[in-house]
């Protein structure tokens, strides 16, 4: 299974205690391959560092980037499918590109792509 990640549920699941853990077990476990771009990285770890800190939010990227399941996609083509929030694009940028099964979100603007 290829999956993107919302920078939303990423930042979530990486907290033991939150409900969304599992997802962040999961790849842990290789259960899913997750696909990431460029430009997700960098939403990434902006967000991280807000939340977390410099120190942890590297680590934890630098981390992420070594495991076997995790695939940097390069996407050459702009959707411009979320017209309500067009920062979201690079997630469905990156799922066409990289063929993803699944967006995982929590953000209502991907309901445009029913």
């Amino acid at each position: 299974m290829r999956v993107v990640l919302d920078t939303n549920v990423f930042l979530v699941s990486m907290l033991p205690k939150h409900k969304y853990w599992w997802v962040f077990q999961a790849l842990l476990d290789q259960e899913y391959d997750l696909l990431v771009s460029n430009e997700i990285l960098t939403e990434y770890l902006e967000k991280c560092v807000e939340k977390y800190g410099l120190d942890t939010s590297e680590e934890t990227l630098d981390f992420l980037l070594n495991f076997p399941n995790v695939f940097l996609v390069v996407p050459s083509y702009h959707w411009l499918l979320i017209y309500p929030d067009p920062d979201d694009d690079k997630f469905v940028d990156c799922a066409v590109a990289g063929n993803a099964d699944f967006i995982v979100t929590n953000d209502g603007h991907f309901k445009v792509l029913k």
